[in-house]
């Protein structure tokens, strides 16, 4: 069997001459860099984890590191000759030597499981806690779902009752959601492996499309058609705001199509309390009359010349 030597040193980033200290600091930069918990679901970086756990397990450890270079220097004898006696007499004769193995290399940044063939097999013979690949607690997966609502509820905020694994949740949305915003429901996803935590429950919000308004952040936009003779003589229409409330708004005389008018605090509800809540825009859209009787045509011409 030819196996891949490990290069423990490349993949610490360190050279073959580095100081503890210097493996200890390369090891907590890597491990923070690629630990699966600021990585979820990520299997390159948990592989790369594993390997950088499995580097430092070596190195850190004087005694580990001397019989690793031992090795080094003589791979190319044991590669040529694939002689897999070769590779268990050394591992062996450093057993022999007092030379040990144990699961202690769980530090703060957490655990790596799985080691590689080729530690297993330079290591692995006659030592305790590696003759099979170790599992450590893992993280159960996490769940993820839609939840669609209302521009309404999106606004005034709302509940939904959901079922996960047969167990009902009851979510709270608070006023002023956003579309896209992520809710975090710790330890309702899938259940942990080897005794770890449960996952997380991820609810992804998605805001149905409205017949009247459209959201721009807390800010809601509406059309709002007039009659050609309410634009130039100015008066009021009434609309239905968010709330659901009934105002009048009031059409300025002379106003021209596509006018926008402004009415503060109409919008939608600031997620943060502090803050003021939205606007509404209306833009107007003004009607031009048709199917004109013979008498509405002529009135309309003198207006036209009136107007010369």
């Amino acid at each position: 069997m030819i196996m891949e030597f490990k290069d423990y040193y490349r993949i610490l980033e360190v050279s073959k001459d580095a100081s503890t200290d210097e493996i200890n600091k390369a090891y907590r930069r890597l491990a923070k860099k690629y630990h699966p918990d600021k990585n979820p679901n990520d299997k390159k970086s948990e592989e790369k984890f594993k390997e950088i756990s499995e580097a430092y397990e070596v190195l850190k450890d004087p005694e580990k590191r001397k019989r690793y270079d031992q090795l080094g220097i003589n791979w190319k004898q044991y590669q040529s000759t694939g002689d897999g006696n070769w590779f268990g007499d050394l591992a062996n004769s450093q057993h022999e030597r007092g030379f040990d193995f144990s699961s202690d290399f769980e530090d703060l940044l957490g655990k790596a499981g799985g080691f590689s063939d080729f530690f297993e097999n330079f290591f692995g013979s006659g030592s305790k806690g590696f003759n099979q690949r170790t599992s450590y607690p893992r993280k159960g997966r996490d769940y993820s779902a839609v939840i669609n609502i209302t521009l309404e509820e999106a606004h005034k905020g709302t509940e939904r009752e959901i079922s996960i694994d047969g167990k009902k949740l009851k979510v709270k949305i608070t006023p002023g959601i956003e579309e896209g915003k992520k809710l975090r429901i710790k330890h309702q996803g899938a259940e942990g492996i080897n005794g770890g935590e449960k996952g997380d429950l991820y609810l992804i919000i998605q805001i149905d499309k409205h017949p009247v308004f459209e959201r721009s952040g807390n800010d809601v936009y509406m059309n709002l058609n007039i009659d050609l003779y309410t634009a130039v003589l100015g008066g009021k229409k009434e609309i239905t705001t968010i709330d659901g409330k009934k105002i009048n708004v009031t059409i300025p005389k002379e106003t021209g199509n596509g006018t926008i008018l402004k009415i503060h605090g109409m919008g939608i509800n600031n997620p943060d309390q502090s803050l003021n809540r939205g606007n509404l825009f209306i833009k107007v859209l003004v009607d031009i009359p048709k199917n004109l009787r013979d008498e509405e045509v002529n009135l309309f011409k003198k207006l036209r010349d009136f107007r010369k």
